[in-house]
């Protein structure tokens, strides 16, 4: 499935007791997690998406981060700001995928951008040559009528 522009693509979890929320998670709605121990992170698979992942938070209440899919997050921080917006957190990079920014609309709705790394671009396949012909072709009949 394609992931557009300007749509949900993560869900995210903050939770004091992620060990307990990944469990409670599992036992009622059958997700599947996948740590990310270098992060202090897991990921999640629902039954369909968006995904997300589940990140312990300290000196903060529990709560659930929306992350919206940007093709270019400095642009998309400007039209927030210039919307009455305000930035919380900076375009911030998640190595290996991309970039992140938190920011609130004017209400003080929490939300986040994503913005994904460039897939790598694939070589183009060599142009094939045509090969050289090294026997002759036999000579077309020529039909002839008779009038």
């Amino acid at each position: 499935m394609v992931q557009k522009p300007n749509s949900i693509v993560h869900v995210e979890f903050h939770s004091n007791a992620p060990e307990k929320t990944k469990s409670f998670l599992k036992n009622v709605f059958g997700w599947k997690f996948e740590d990310m121990p270098a992060m202090n992170y897991s990921t999640f698979t629902a039954p369909s998406p968006p995904a997300g992942g589940l990140q312990q938070v300290q000196n903060m209440p529990a709560g659930v981060l929306d992350y919206i899919l940007s093709t270019d997050i400095d642009n998309t921080l400007g039209k927030i700001t210039s919307s009455g917006g305000s930035v919380m957190m900076p375009k911030t990079e998640i190595p290996g995928f991309g970039w992140f920014a938190v920011f609130q609309d004017p209400t003080g709705i929490t939300l986040a951008l994503y913005e994904a790394n460039a897939p790598p671009r694939q070589a183009r396949p060599a142009k094939r040559k045509a090969a050289k012909r090294t026997t002759a072709r036999p000579a077309k009949k020529v039909s002839r009528r008779r009038r």
